[in-house]
């Protein structure tokens, strides 16, 4: 029998105005594409609390509408206590990765956190930036297409690792979920690699993050 409760992902940035929920509108239009709308929820927030209540940066939007993603979004901050109810973290840099990874009450919860660029078969861990999709906030247009670039190429890698959770869940139940949740690494093994890299403040800390 199924898990009745949807498979439940947040990708998190830092301000979650600009990668984050860009990174949800497409993971959601593609869940949708794929019949999973229902059995999946996607949602997003920032690792701090800079832009509570405000809606997506007017530059993401346009390039989401642009590119045919809807999105209606008011930023948040990420909270320890939603831990128990999520099932995947995604992170969209190093920094998020080990913010989040201290900030889960349990390894459990720790393992539930992945980079979102793990999911690209194509991506090169070891150019410069790394697995990290870069904050557009200071550049322009441009920069905005290209994080909308990464982000598109990682998602049908993510869509594959639910949709085997789901597969695992239907046929053994809701202890194999967490156990897939935790297992996910198919196509996502080099996050790990990530474990020991600087936290992407970087020159640009103090600034208004996104």
């Amino acid at each position: 029998m199924r898990d009745p409760s949807p498979y439940r992902v947040c990708f998190v940035c830092t301000g979650n105005i600009c990668r984050s929920p860009m990174a949800e509108s497409v993971f959601r239009f593609h869940a949708e594409e794929a019949g999973l709308d229902g059995r999946v929820e996607v949602d997003s927030a920032g690792t701090g609390p800079w832009h509570e209540g405000d809606g997506a940066d007017r530059r993401a939007v346009d390039v989401l509408t642009a590119h045919g993603y809807e999105q209606d979004h008011i930023a948040r901050q990420f909270r320890a206590e939603w831990f128990e109810r999520l099932d995947l973290v995604i992170a969209l840099d190093s920094g998020h990765l080990h913010e989040l990874r201290a900030l889960a009450p349990t390894p459990h919860d720790a393992a539930k956190v992945r980079l979102l660029r793990s999911y690209d078969p194509d991506a090169d861990q070891d150019a410069l930036g790394g697995l990290d999709v870069p904050d557009p906030y200071f550049g322009g247009t441009d920069d905005f297409e290209e994080c909308l670039e990464m982000i598109e190429a990682a998602s049908g890698g993510l869509l594959d690792a639910v949709a085997e959770a789901l597969d695992a869940a239907e046929r053994t139940g809701s202890t194999a979920r967490a156990e897939s949740a935790e297992n996910s690494t198919q196509g996502a093994q080099s996050a790990e690699n990530t474990e020991n890299a600087p936290a992407a403040d970087g020159p640009d800390a103090g600034k208004e993050p996104v």
